[in-house]
C-alpha cells in the first residue's frame, strides 16, 4: 500500500472532541506507516499537545482569514511535496484551497465536517466543497445526507466516518474502585457529562434537570472546561447545588472518571457528529442519556444503548434520569448494548480503514 504524506490543518485554537480526533487519526496513521504533518497556529491548545504526543507540527498564522496565513500556508506547501491535506475548520479550509490555487500541482484536499451545523448555500461555499475539495468527509450518516439533501453535494465524493474510539483503553471498570481512586464518595449515585464547557452542549439544562430532583445523595461531575465554565459555576450557585455538583476541569486520564458514572448524559442542542464522549461511555458500558441532534442517534439507540430525549427540555431529562438511576437491570442492559455496538462499528481501526482510503482515493484519484 502507497504510503502518503497527510498534511493536517486546524485554524481552532480551542480545545474539544474535534482535536482529539485529529490527533488520534494522526497517530493511528503514523502507526501504518504513513507521514503526518500538522499545521496550526503556536497558540493553539492542538499545538501543544502534539507537539507533547511527538508529532510533526508546524506554527502557521492560519486562525484568521487573512493574507498573511494565506501567504503562510502557500509558502509552505512550495517547500514541502504533500500527499494530501486534510482541512478541519472553515478558516484553514478557505485558506489552504486558496493557496492550492497558486501550485502548479496543488494536493487534493479532503475536508472533514465534524459538526452539524449548515454548510452555506452559496457560490463561493459550492466552489470550496465541488471544486477544490476532492472528497468530503462526515462524523456521521446523517451529516452525510444533509451536505447531499440540503446542498446538493455529489454523495459519490462524501463519506461517512465517525470518530474511532480505542476499545482497549475504555472498558469497562470497577465502579468503586475509580471513586475510591478520585477521592469520590462509593455509595452516592452519580451522573457525569465529558464535554468542553460551550452552551450548546446543554450543561445548563442538566443543572435545571438536577435542580428538580430531590437531594438523595445524588450528584453530578462535570468534566471538562471551556467558555462556559463562569456562567455555569453561576448558575450552579443560583441553584443551590454547590454541594451536589463537582467541577474537575479537563483531565489527561478521563477513563476513571467515566468507570465511576452510573448513568452518562450528553444533552446536547446544536453542532454534534457522534460525539466521541458518548462512544467513550458506551465503550465502558455506561448506559447514555442524550438528544436527538447532529448523529448521535446512530450510537444512542432509544431503549437499546440509551435514552434519547427532547433537546433543550429539562423536565425530560429528569424523567429519563429517574427511569435509569431506578433501573440497576437496565442500565446494565443498555451499558452493555452500547459496549457491543462501539466494538462492531465504532473501534479505532475501523476509523483508520476508512480514512485511510479516503486518503488514498484522493491521492490516487
Amino acid at each position: 500500500m502507497r504510503k502518503l504524506h497527510i498534511v493536517h490543518t486546524e485554524a481552532s485554537v480551542g480545545w474539544g472532541g474535534q482535536e482529539i480526533r485529529i490527533l488520534t487519526e494522526a497517530a493511528g496513521m503514523i502507526g501504518r506507516g504513513h507521514r503526518i504533518t500538522l499545521i496550526t497556529p503556536h497558540e493553539a491548545s492542538i499545538y501543544r499537545e502534539g507537539k507533547a504526543r511527538g508529532l510533526d507540527v508546524v506554527a502557521l498564522a492560519i486562525e484568521r482569514k487573512k493574507i498573511a496565513g494565506l501567504t503562510a500556508i502557500l509558502r509552505w506547501l512550495r517547500r514541502n511535496p504533500v500527499d494530501v491535506i486534510n482541512t478541519h475548520s472553515s478558516t484553514d479550509a478557505w485558506l489552504a484551497a486558496l493557496a492550492c490555487q497558486f501550485l502548479k500541482k496543488p494536493p487534493p484536499i479532503v475536508r472533514t465536517r465534524h459538526i452539524s451545523a449548515p454548510v452555506p448555500d452559496n457560490m463561493a461555499t459550492r466552489w470550496l466543497y465541488d471544486t477544490a475539495t476532492k472528497r468530503i468527509v462526515t462524523t456521521g450518516e446523517r451529516l452525510r445526507n444533509e451536505l447531499i439533501d440540503r446542498n446538493g453535494f455529489d454523495p459519490n465524493r462524501i463519506t461517512s466516518v465517525p470518530t474511532g474510539i480505542d476499545t482497549n483503553r475504555f472498558v469497562p471498570g470497577d465502579k468503586r474502585e475509580a471513586r475510591r481512586r478520585l477521592g469520590l464518595s462509593e455509595s452516592r449515585p452519580t451522573l457525569g457529562i465529558v464535554a468542553t464547557l460551550r452552551d450548546w452542549k446543554g450543561h445548563s439544562y442538566l443543572l435545571e434537570a438536577l435542580a428538580g430532583l430531590p437531594d438523595h445523595g445524588l450528584w453530578l461531575l462535570i468534566i471538562g472546561d471551556g467558555p462556559q465554565r463562569e456562567a455555569l459555576a453561576r448558575q450552579i450557585d443560583r441553584l443551590g447545588l454547590q454541594e451536589r455538583v463537582l467541577m474537575p476541569g479537563n483531565q489527561a486520564d478521563v477513563v476513571p472518571w467515566i468507570q465511576a458514572l452510573d448513568v452518562f448524559v450528553l444533552p446536547s442542542y446544536a453542532n454534534e457528529g457522534v460525539p466521541q464522549a458518548i462512544l467513550q461511555a458506551m465503550s465502558c458500558a455506561i448506559p447514555v442519556i442524550s438528544t436527538p441532534v447532529g448523529s448521535i442517534m446512530e450510537a444512542v439507540r432509544q431503549n437499546d444503548t440509551g435514552c434519547i430525549v427532547a433537546a433543550r427540555d429539562p423536565a425530560a431529562l429528569r424523567e429519563a434520569i429517574v427511569r435509569l438511576l431506578g433501573d440497576a437491570e437496565l442500565r446494565l442492559r443498555f451499558g452493555n448494548t452500547g459496549r457491543k455496538l462501539v466494538l462492531e462499528k465504532f473501534g479505532l481501526a475501523v476509523m483508520l480503514d476508512k480514512m485511510e482510503s479516503v486518503f488514498l482515493a484522493a491521492a490516487c484519484g
